[in-house]
């Protein structure tokens, strides 16, 4: 399974998928399929996809689950804590 961020950048950029889409040269739909995770993107829509976004493809795309962000937020405090 292929596991993305997609949502999480649009809604950050302020996208709607329909902006989003116009952006990559794809169907709108096409978006929700990727978002929800029932399509997988070729390797250009990918690159497209990360260069919209302004972030690598390894950052928009995992073969693993993403951590969750309070993951994210424990693993950066500790290193915090670690530098005190």
């Amino acid at each position: 399974m292929l596991f993305n961020r997609i949502n999480l950048f649009r809604q950050e950029k302020g996208l709607s998928r329909k902006e989003l889409a116009e952006l990559v040269a794809v169907n709108p739909q096409t978006i929700g399929y990727l978002e929800r995770g029932d399509y997988r993107p070729t390797v250009e829509l990918a690159l497209k996809l990360a260069q919209a976004f302004g972030v690598s493809v390894e950052t928009l795309f995992a073969l693993e689950p993403f951590p969750s962000l309070a993951e994210q937020l424990d693993r950066k405090a500790a290193k915090d804590t670690d530098h005190d």
